[in-house]
C-alpha cells in the first residue's frame, strides 16, 4: 500500500468549483473546464483524480458525466466518481467506459441492499463515500444529517464487502483547517478497511501527518481548495508524500 494524493475536481454546470461545507450557496469557481484542469494535474504527476458530479448528486442522476469520461479515456490516470450514482446502470455506465471507482455516499443510508448488492458484484471498484456531521451521517449533498453514526454505517459496510472509504468530516471541508485525524484513525480501527481522508486538508504538513498512519490503514488524502489556492504545490507534495 503506498499513500495516495488525489487532486479533486468538484463538477457544476460544466466548471470546476469548491463549495465551502458543502453549501450550493458558497461556491467558488477556479476553472472553466474539468478535463484541462485533470490534465493539469496530470502534468503534474498524479496518478489518481477524485471527481464529484455536483448537480448530479442533487439530480440523483449523472450530469456532468461527458467530462469524467473524457478524462478517464483520454489521460493517464485512474478516476475515481462520485455523485448522482443511484442505480446499476449508472455504475455500468462509468465503469464499462474506464472509470476506476465509482464512489456511493447517499445510497449507503437510503438504499443499502442495493450498495451491498454493488460490493458483492463489483468489489473493490466500489468506494464508500461516508461524510459525516458530529460523528453522524450526513446525506442527500450535506443537506439532512442521519441518526446513524459513521463507525456503525462503516462496520457495516466493511462486513457487507467494502475495502475503501472516503472519509470526509463536513465541519473541516472546504475549511483549509486541517483534517480531523482522530475520526479518519476510529474508521479506519473499526472497519479494519482503507480509509482515503477528505476535507480540511491546507498544507503540505497536514498530508504528511496523515501518512504517518499509513499503516493504520489511512490510505490517502483527497485534496481540493489547497491545490487551487496555492497552500499545497501538487508537483512537490506528489514527490514528497506519496513518491508518485
Amino acid at each position: 500500500m503506498s499513500f495516495t494524493i488525489f487532486p479533486a475536481i468538484d463538477m457544476r454546470g460544466g466548471k470546476c468549483v469548491r463549495l465551502l461545507q458543502g453549501d450550493y450557496d458558497k461556491e467558488t469557481v477556479y476553472g472553466d473546464s474539468p478535463f484541462e484542469m485533470a490534465k493539469t494535474f496530470a502534468d503534474s504527476g498524479a496518478t489518481w483524480i477524485h471527481m464529484v458530479d455536483l448537480d448530479g448528486a442533487k439530480a440523483q442522476e449523472p450530469v456532468n458525466d461527458t467530462f469524467v469520461l473524457q478524462v478517464a479515456r483520454e489521460l493517464p490516470v485512474k478516476v475515481q466518481i462520485g455523485g448522482g450514482i443511484r442505480t446499476e446502470q449508472v455504475v455500468e455506465h462509468y465503469l464499462s467506459q474506464g472509470v476506476d471507482r465509482v464512489i456511493l455516499g447517499s445510497a449507503a443510508i437510503n438504499n443499502p441492499a442495493f450498495v451491498k448488492e454493488m460490493l458483492q458484484k463489483y468489489k473493490e471498484k466500489i468506494v464508500i463515500g461516508i461524510d459525516a456531521k458530529d460523528g453522524f451521517v450526513a446525506t442527500e449533498g450535506w443537506t439532512t444529517t442521519s441518526t446513524l453514526k459513521a463507525t456503525e454505517l462503516g462496520v457495516k459496510l466493511a462486513e457487507a464487502g467494502a475495502e475503501t472509504f472516503i472519509f470526509t468530516d463536513i465541519a473541516t471541508d472546504g475549511m483549509l483547517s486541517g483534517p480531523n485525524v482522530d475520526a479518519i484513525l476510529e474508521l479506519a480501527k473499526v472497519t479494519g478497511k482503507s480509509v482515503i481522508a477528505s476535507g480540511g486538508v491546507s498544507s503540505l504538513e497536514d498530508l504528511q501527518k496523515l501518512q504517518q498512519f499509513e499503516s493504520e490503514g489511512v490510505s490517502g488524502a483527497i485534496v481540493g481548495k489547497a491545490i487551487y489556492t496555492g497552500r499545497v504545490e501538487l508537483k512537490a507534495a506528489l514527490e514528497k508524500v506519496s513518491g508518485q
